[in-house]
């Protein structure tokens, strides 16, 4: 048997009701008089085969009934208002869900993000930080901000930043520093690329000490150690500018070694809407990329 429609009105009359746990006031934020909020009320009710409230000489209590409802009917009437909210002259906006390194986030993309949405006020972005460990279609991503060599599977990437890498300690550290084999002697920070530091090593023909310290999976939080002298971290530099210059950290040595870059990624399968190649757009003619590359 197809049951009923229920109105409208008489659904967003109970909401408001439950929520003042009032039909007065009810009625004044749906403008309307408390009569007619209760007269709704009384109708759905009666539709519905039970009571939604108590009436008690102060006021309204939900019943079991109205205690289920409620939250369905709050929940779907803000999913009305927000998607009415993102009309603006016909159109709507366009959500762009992207994944984000959490070391390019915090020394570049945060920086930018106000000159990205006051250029694309209808593009809500939606930006979700990891570690560069990422599935992007597990993760419900449209785009990925990563590091690496480009190559990974089943995914398009376009070029970025070179970002090498070079060693990055407290002030008080670099003072014991006079030549990369003095590194011998500290203690070495790690990310899970367990390359990176023999690479910088070959980089300055210096010998590869046994390498012993703490592994991170994110450069912020290695070169936070470091700052706090817990040891000297390799972590690209380019995004790091910021604690150089208010000397929190200290680049010992000039020589810097490269281990990767940053892109910017999509699944292959996913075709490209407007509001991703806005973005994609506009980072690289913030970082100066060729569209060729």
């Amino acid at each position: 048997m197809t049951k009923p429609y229920l109105p409208l009105n008489a659904l967003r009359a109970f909401e408001a009701s439950a929520r003042h746990l009032s039909f007065t006031r009810a009625g004044l934020e749906l403008r309307v008089t408390q009569a007619a909020i209760s007269h709704q009320v009384k109708g759905l009710e009666a539709m519905l085969g039970v009571s939604l409230f108590r009436r008690l000489p102060r006021g309204l209590a939900l019943t079991d009934e109205g205690l289920v409802l409620m939250p369905v009917l709050t929940e779907a009437f803000e999913r009305i208002s927000a998607t009415l909210d993102r009309l603006e002259h016909g159109q709507i906006e366009e959500v762009v869900t992207v994944g984000c390194n959490s070391t390019f986030a915090n020394g570049w993309l945060l920086q930018h993000l106000d000159e990205f949405r006051a250029r694309h006020p209808l593009i809500d972005l939606r930006l979700l930080i990891n570690n560069n460990r990422v599935d992007v279609a597990g993760d419900g991503l449209d785009l990925a901000l990563r590091f690496g060599n480009g190559l990974w599977h089943g995914t398009e990437a376009v070029h970025l930043l070179s970002a090498p890498l070079s060693p990055v300690c407290a002030p008080a550290t670099a003072k014991r520093l006079r030549h990369p084999s003095d590194l011998a002697r500290e203690t070495l920070l790690r990310s899970y690329r367990v390359e990176e530091w023999p690479l910088w090593f070959e980089m300055t023909a210096t010998p590869c000490s046994t390498i012993r310290g703490p592994i991170f999976d994110s450069s912020v939080t290695m070169a936070e150690a470091a700052a706090q002298g817990l040891g000297v971290a390799l972590v690209p530099v380019c995004m790091f500018q910021r604690d150089l210059a208010a000397e929190r950290l200290v680049q010992p040595f000039g020589v810097e070694v490269s281990a990767g870059s940053y892109w910017l990624t999509w699944l292959k399968s996913k075709p490209l809407t407007p509001g991703m190649e806005a973005f994609r757009d506009w980072l690289m003619l913030k970082l100066g990329c060729d569209r060729g590359s």
